[in-house]
C-alpha cells in the first residue's frame, strides 16, 4: 500500500510560509515499481558532479522539492545505459541514497565479520520506515553486525575489488527492498554479485517484511483492526 501527502494550498503566488494546507490522502495497492520486475536487479549510475542534498538543507524530508531536481539526472543515468542513480556527496564521495531509496550494504569486514551497513540519518538522508524497519528486524535476528555510519565510495569500491560484497539493495515503501546488479562510476561497471548470493539477505528481508505486512506473520507493528 501507498499513502500521501500534504499539499500547501494557500493562493500565493510569493515564496512565503503556508498559512494552511490540505491533507490529501490517496491509498491504493501497488505493483512492481521497476520495470525490470518485481525482484529483478537494477543498475546504478554514480558521479560526484552531482548532489541530491546538503547539509543544512531539508535532504532528510519527504518534499517535491527533493525530488524535481533529480529528474535531469536520472535521464543521464538512463543515457548512460544505467536505470538508478547512487548519489554522492562532498569531497569525500560519501554514499547517501539510491533514486528515491535508501541505501544497504551486506558484506564481509576485513576481520572477516558478516556486517550491514547503511548511511547515517546526518541530515541528507531520508528517515525510511522500511530502513528502520529492516534494522530493526536485522537487530532483533542478531546474526550479523548492522551499522549505521558513513560509508565513502572508495571504500566500496575496494570491497568490490577484494570480493567482500555479499548483497547490494535499496530499500523503499514503493519497491519494500530492490536488488542491485551493477555500479557505473567514472565509466567502469563493477559488477554486484546480489543475486549471486541469492540474494539470501534481500529476499529474506522482503519476505518478512511483507508477510507483517500482509498479515500473514503477527506483530506488533500491524495492530489487526475489526
Amino acid at each position: 500500500m501507498f499513502a500521501d501527502t500534504v499539499y500547501l494550498d494557500a493562493p500565493s503566488l510569493g515564496v512565503t510560509r503556508a498559512c494552511h494546507a490540505l491533507l490529501f490522502v490517496i491509498i491504493g495497492p501497488v505493483g512492481p515499481y521497476f520495470a525490470t520486475g518485481a525482484f529483478n536487479p537494477v543498475s546504478l549510475m554514480a558521479d560526484p558532479s552531482f548532489v541530491r542534498a546538503w547539509r543544512g538543507g531539508v535532504g532528510e524530508y519527504k518534499m517535491g522539492g527533493n525530488y524535481g531536481p533529480t529528474i535531469a539526472v536520472q535521464t543521464e543515468a538512463v543515457k548512460r545505459g544505467s536505470q538508478q542513480v547512487l548519489w554522492l556527496y562532498g569531497e569525500r564521495e560519501e554514499i547517501t541514497e539510491v533514486g528515491t531509496m535508501n541505501l544497504f550494504i551486506y558484506w564481509t569486514t576485513k576481520d572477516g565479520e558478516r556486517e550491514l551497513i547503511t548511511p547515517p540519518l546526518d541530515g541528507i538522508i531520508l528517515p525510511g520506515v522500511t530502513r528502520q524497519s529492516l534494522l530493526d528486524l536485522a537487530r532483533d535476528w542478531g546474526e550479523f553486525k548492522v551499522t549505521e555510519r558513513t560509508l565513502e565510495m572508495k571504500e566500496l569500491l575496494q570491497a568490490l575489488d577484494s570480493g567482500r560484497v555479499l548483497e547490494v539493495f535499496g530499500s523503499g515503501t514503493a519497491c519494500v527492498v530492490c536488488p542491485v546488479g551493477s555500479l557505473l562510476y567514472r565509466e567502469k561497471t563493477y559488477e554486484i554479485p546480489t543475486m549471486k548470493n541469492g540474494p539470501d539477505l534481500a529476499k529474506r528481508f522482503y519476505k518478512e517484511l511483507t508477510d507483517i505486512q500482509y498479515g500473514r506473520t503477527k506483530s506488533d507493528w500491524a495492530p489487526l483492526v475489526f
